[in-house]
């Protein structure tokens, strides 16, 4: 597939700028970076280029408005679209460029969930040129995208995307079908918000950092859950579950529900990291970190937790004796051990699920996890964990039937790789 000339719609917002660069720099494409006025779009120039910092792409990246919508739809070979996760904004854009577009020309989204299938019926005779390409952010440090196909004509088309996105952008490409908010949201998500509701659950513990304690970097991870949720934004998260609890109804359907205290901050702008308030708040001038305490809704100082299982696990880490730290979680039997046993069961067996469900293959939710999140994946996790009997046995320990009842399903047990492609060791972080 040669593309030459790129459209990228929205361009001026976080993700439209960053996709705009990478379409410069590995596509070595014409990018023209269309906002609503030429200021936006030529500081969404600047920003793009300070994402990659190569002097290559300057020149690739020309600045544009919506005047100019005829003429650079009319050249280009892929029109990237990163508006607002809204239907009916996206739709209405839609109306206005398909007149424009090339004969050939390929339409693609950057949504992080919405139905691709209702997208495309703006297009009409072109709607089997529009794909989902989702990528993550920031897309040059986290290399997986989504591409989402809604029609089974679309096959010839969708291995030549795939290509190009693989081959010239570099990207760790899993194909996964129009489902809500698709597979690494889906599966981060599910972890996130779990999270969430056990912070809820155990806010006379101390909720939050509490959580995020139990569930730190030892765990596979380099943000904590809760940190994650703040970074990414509460505005987002609540978007992205809100969207999932909406438009599923199997039984994991209430792990998305936002609780009530997500909603509460949200409602108030207390959006997280963006704004310095949210799950966490941080005093520049004292440099002290503080934390909404679910229980009196207000902030207090972050909590230094130390846990035995956690320490220990930690220090084995340090010293590169993995199978040593994840014994020492197995055989510890305390409240806050048996809780990180449980979040990280249900985050394998949920993974496999998805993954069978929504991709073309169940290792799709490794690549997911480790490009998409820089989390340890899942069948990664399995190995840790001592194999997929051990963990079949964990599960009937520590989880409910609705677990336990996936990891029955003959077919799904059987298709589960042994080993990953990803080495578990450079995931676990041993940080105090």
């Amino acid at each position: 597939m040669n593309i030459k000339t790129v459209t990228v719609l929205g361009a001026n917002g976080t993700m439209g700028r960053n996709v705009s660069a990478i379409f410069a720099s590995f596509g070595q494409a014409k990018v023209y970076m269309m906002c609503r006025n030429m200021k936006k779009s030529e500081e969404a120039v600047k920003l793009a280029f300070h994402s990659i910092r190569a002097e290559s792409i300057k020149d690739n990246l020309i600045p544009v408005t919506y005047d100019d919508l005829q003429k650079c739809i009319s050249e280009s070979d892929l029109i990237f679209e990163s508006l607002s996760e809204d239907l009916s904004v996206k739709k209405e854009m839609y109306q206005n460029l398909k007149k424009y577009l090339k004969k050939e020309a390929i339409i693609a989204t950057g949504t992080s969930g919405l139905s691709i299938k209702k997208l495309s019926q703006s297009f009409g005779v072109k709607s089997n040129d529009f794909f989902g390409i989702h990528m993550f952010n920031p897309p040059y440090n986290l290399p997986l995208c989504e591409l989402i196909v809604h029609d089974d004509s679309q096959r010839l088309k969708a291995d030549r995307i795939k290509e190009y996105l693989s081959n010239k952008l570099k990207r760790t490409v899993v194909e996964v079908k129009d489902s809500p908010s698709f597979l690494g949201n889906r599966i981060g998500f599910f972890f996130i918000n779990q999270a969430m509701i056990m912070a809820e659950r155990y806010k006379d513990q101390g909720g939050i950092d509490y959580i995020d304690s139990i569930l730190g970097n030892f765990t596979g991870r380099n943000m904590s859950p809760l940190v994650t949720s703040d970074f990414v934004g509460l505005d987002v998260h609540k978007s992205i579950v809100d969207y999932i609890y909406e438009n599923t109804e199997d039984s994991f359907n209430e792990y998305f529900k936002a609780p009530e205290y997500l909603n509460r901050l949200v409602d108030e702008g207390m959006l997280g990291r963006k704004v310095n308030n949210g799950l966490y708040h941080k005093d520049r001038d004292r440099n002290d970190i503080y934390v909404y305490d679910i229980k009196s809704n207000e902030y207090r100082i972050k909590n230094n937790y130390q846990f035995y299982f956690a320490n220990k696990m930690i220090k084995n880490i340090l010293i590169g004796d993995y199978n040593r730290a994840i014994d020492i979680l197995l055989s510890d039997e305390s409240l806050e051990a048996i809780i990180c046993k449980t979040m990280l069961l249900q985050y394998i067996v949920y993974s496999l699920k998805i993954s069978m469900e929504v991709s073309t293959d169940i290792r799709s939710c490794d690549d997911a996890m480790a490009t998409g999140f820089s989390w340890i994946p899942p069948i990664a996790l399995i190995s840790l964990l001592g194999g997929k009997k051990r963990v079949r046995e964990l599960s009937k320990k520590y989880l409910d039937d609705n677990f336990n009842d996936i990891l029955e399903d003959r077919l799904l047990f059987d298709s589960i790789p042994e080993y990953s492609n990803y080495d578990f060791r450079p995931f676990l972080k041993a940080r105090y």
